[in-house]
């Protein structure tokens, strides 16, 4: 059968004869190409690094064209195409080689295979990262927010207590989640959308949990309670150990009896991890080297009030006391570098702030959320104003969650049922669709983004980890 049979207007035109004869080549042309290439002139003798792409030792000039074909071939030699690339070529040439022999009597169909599979394939296979490595950031609009309910996270493990803590691991690439409960339970999950199966369960029956956070590097886990020791469970050999003595050694002992009678319920890691801050009693914060490996308290800082919370920004340590001051401290000189009062003064309990360091919340106990921009809070006004307060819940706030981008805050509240909002930064709005007041999400106790925020986790009291896909920042 001819290849373009019924098409009776390529006889009459010389380049269609042409392109009849001629098989078409795969190969996009470039989108640029520079003309000074070709009278462009390289030494390959005058960079050291240049000389291994020579093809003998007496080469010295090349053209621009020649440098450029070299370089490839050496980037190839040390990057091959992976084997999931070539078998996905493979793949794709058979199926758009049997496409063309069942649809050889359309002409149209056998054209637009032709035409536009080998460019569908080189957009797909250009490259070995992810498909979707190179989307831009997805912006939020306000007003309603685009979520998916799923199963429960720990569906396949629940727990038989409360949930204190979920948290996901800090690396995209490692999709697991953690849930520490009032059993004394730690667990972890794959999360995966569907099923999202068990992995591991550790039983620590002297402590009873009310902190459990990644190390910011993602190797282990850091379980802390009313108790002044801890446990860390690494996360590749499947281990937990216990702190080799009270987290305050002899030093603390003999000094501060507070201390030695302290819990370690408040504590974060610095951004590098290398620092990890303890809430201690009447107002002091605890320094603990973390690069050692003993948990060795090396400095201590003094408010003028019991610590609430702690939220590192980069370098620095803010702390915030239950006279609503917060303290900005420079750790490496340990002094306080400015402190001031929080907007309003409602009983504040809880500080938090995003990665990036743009946004900074703090709850009170009667519902109220003060919203600031960092850059108002490195000032040096005693006052600095929130860009907003949220007024939006009227009880104790007990958790605050920014998402990866700083394009969302969760707030929720323990006291009452169902008490959860979703707020849109940019607007300092909440999204109206959900959660609402009739979206069954029990007393929330603890809330959590994932890495890429394509999934937020939910715990309350009954044991269960809600899971919920926000489909603007979905990887599918």
């Amino acid at each position: 059968m001819e290849p373009f049979a019924g098409t009776a207007d390529f006889e009459d035109d010389p380049a269609g004869d042409e392109d009849d004869t001629e098989p078409s080549t795969s190969q996009k042309p470039s989108a640029w190409t520079d003309d000074d290439d070709t009278t462009l002139q390289v030494s390959l003798t005058q960079d050291k690094r240049r000389r291994k792409l020579r093809d003998a030792l007496v080469e010295d000039t090349v053209d621009g064209r020649d440098y450029e074909r070299r370089l490839r071939s050496q980037f190839e030699k040390i990057n091959p195409t992976p084997d999931w690339a070539t078998k996905a070529r493979k793949l794709l040439h058979g199926a758009a080689a049997g496409k063309r022999r069942r649809s050889s009597s359309d002409s149209e169909t056998e054209e637009r295979v032709q035409g536009e599979g080998p460019e569908v394939e080189e957009d797909v296979l250009l490259g070995t990262g992810s498909v979707l490595a190179g989307r831009r950031p997805k912006v939020l609009a306000h007003g309603t927010l685009s979520i998916e309910r799923l199963r429960d996270a720990n569906l396949s493990a629940q727990a038989e207590g409360e949930i204190k803590v979920v948290r996901f691991h800090p690396s995209p690439q490692v999709p697991v989640l953690l849930a520490a409960s009032s059993d004394r339970r730690l667990r972890l999950f794959n999360v995966d959308g569907h099923t999202n199966p068990h992995l591991q369960t550790l039983h620590v029956p002297t402590l009873p949990f009310s902190n459990a956070t990644f190390h910011p590097g993602g190797t282990s886990v850091l379980l802390t309670g009313p108790r002044p020791f801890y446990y860390t469970y690494d996360l590749q050999t499947g281990t937990a150990q216990r702190s080799p003595r009270g987290l305050w050694g002899t030093t603390f002992a003999n000094t501060n009896g507070a201390a030695q009678e302290g819990s370690m319920e408040i504590c974060q890691f610095d951004p590098t991890g290398s620092v990890l801050a303890v809430a201690g009693r009447r107002g002091h914060v605890h320094l603990v080297d973390w690069r050692a490996g003993s948990g060795q308290v090396v400095g201590s800082l003094k408010m003028n009030a019991g610590v609430k919370s702690l939220w590192w920004s980069g370098d620095e340590l803010l702390t915030l006391g239950e006279d609503s001051e917060v303290y900005v401290w420079d750790v490496g000189q340990r002094r306080c570098a400015r402190r001031w009062k929080d907007d309003g003064g409602y009983g504040s309990q809880i500080i938090e702030g995003d990665r990036a360091s743009k946004y900074m919340a703090i709850g009170s106990k009667v519902g109220f959320v003060n919203v600031y921009s960092t850059d108002s809070t490195s000032g040096h006004s005693d006052r600095p104003k929130a860009l907003k307060s949220l007024g939006n819940l009227t009880t104790s706030i007990t958790s605050l969650r920014f998402n990866h981008d700083s394009q969302l805050l969760a707030i929720a509240s323990s006291v009452k049922k169902d008490q959860m909002r979703m707020i849109h930064l940019p607007s300092l709005t909440a999204f109206s669709n959900w959660p609402t007041s009739s979206t069954p999400l029990g007393h929330v106790t603890s809330v959590d983004f994932s890495a890429g925020s394509e999934y937020v986790a939910i715990g309350n009291s009954r044991g269960r980890v809600l899971l919920y896909h926000l489909r603007d920042f979905s990887a599918v």
